[in-house]
């Protein structure tokens, strides 16, 4: 017995981790492939590049030649024809904000601007004629696709993609690298992630969740994930400094104002991340109970939710698929 147990151990491949990194859409992103032997990835980083460079290009509202800066300064009521990736993700992300009834809307581009965030952000704290202004110029409802375009029923509509083009990113790379054969897969964009198949020990990938109070950066929870997207959105790394006054990046479209909730941080767990992404980015809008009586009508997702009870603690909410790892 104790020579056939040597003999499995000895015949059992190692697996190795075989990592890229890079910069893209203003963060990082890692990518690991495991396999039992270690690769040749110049190819692959190559095929990456070419992707992420696409996406940015077509969503980015940092670059002025960018497809979507290009159409926000369109002013035309016409149909706009776009490239079949922007057309993708502005379907989807029309799909959502009807489902969230406007808690998710891309159309948002002149209130984020006002409130510190964009490329050409603001420094004080708006009046209400300004907020009132900028919602004017806002709607998702106000975008009409058709003919793998799009048309605006107020010419001054601008659009921010910043809610899920990552997202959306993930899930192209992912897909790009699985077509290239490799099985066992983890994707991150700027904390948004996808995996296939298992890590480097055969078992289901792990991802940390942040503590959204501490400023150190620390993995409160971990999450196993196989075969799923997971994205996080949550106020605790992304604010501005308007005149004294600290705000998180969360606003709600409906209103143009930053949120005020219970709600501290919000995890969500999907097939596709660019689906996660919207949506953990429109629970963080809602309270607690609201986005619950949300999810419990949706197919494909799942979260975790940190809820804040005040003097700097918290509790924990989940729905059933969710998998947390004691640590």
């Amino acid at each position: 017995m104790l020579g056939f147990f040597l003999l499995i151990i000895s015949c059992e491949q190692p697996r190795y981790t075989n990592e890229i990194n890079g910069y893209t859409m203003g963060t990082s992103y890692s990518i690991k492939i495991i396999e039992n032997r270690v690769l040749d990835l110049n190819n692959v980083s190559s095929e990456i590049d070419l992707i992420l460079r696409d996406i940015n290009k077509q969503m980015s509202t940092w670059d002025e030649e960018s497809e979507i800066s290009k159409l926000n300064r369109n002013k035309s009521d016409s149909l706009i024809k776009v490239s079949a990736d922007l057309y993708s993700v502005i379907k989807e992300s029309l799909k959502i904000s009807k489902k969230t009834q406007g808690a998710f809307d891309v159309t948002i581009f002149d209130l984020m601007s006002l409130w510190g965030f964009g490329p050409k952000a603001n420094n004080d704290y708006p009046s209400d004629s300004e907020i009132l202004n900028a919602l004017k110029s806002s709607g998702w409802e106000k975008l009409i696709l058709k003919d793998k375009g799009l048309s605006k029923k107020n010419p001054n509509l601008k659009l921010d993609l910043n809610a899920i083009a990552k997202g959306y990113a993930v899930d192209k790379v992912h897909q790009k690298i699985l077509e290239m054969g490799f099985k066992d897969v983890f994707i991150e964009i700027g904390g948004e992630v996808k995996c296939s198949g298992q890590n480097k020990f055969k078992k289901k990938w792990r991802v940390g969740v942040e503590d959204p109070i501490s400023s150190s950066k620390n993995i409160i929870k971990v999450i196993n994930l196989e075969d799923r997207a997971m994205a996080t959105s949550g106020n605790y790394r992304n604010f501005v400094d308007l005149n004294g006054l600290i705000l998180g990046h969360t606003i709600d479209p409906r209103i143009g104002k930053p949120i005020k909730s219970e709600v501290l941080s919000v995890t969500v767990i999907s097939s596709s991340c660019m689906r996660a992404d919207a949506w953990a980015t429109a629970l963080m809008v809602m309270n607690f109970k609201k986005g619950q009586e949300m999810i419990e009508l949706e197919d494909d997702l799942d979260v975790f939710w940190i809820l804040d009870t005040g003097n700097n603690n918290y509790v924990f909410e989940k729905t059933n698929g969710v998998e947390l790892e004691k640590i």
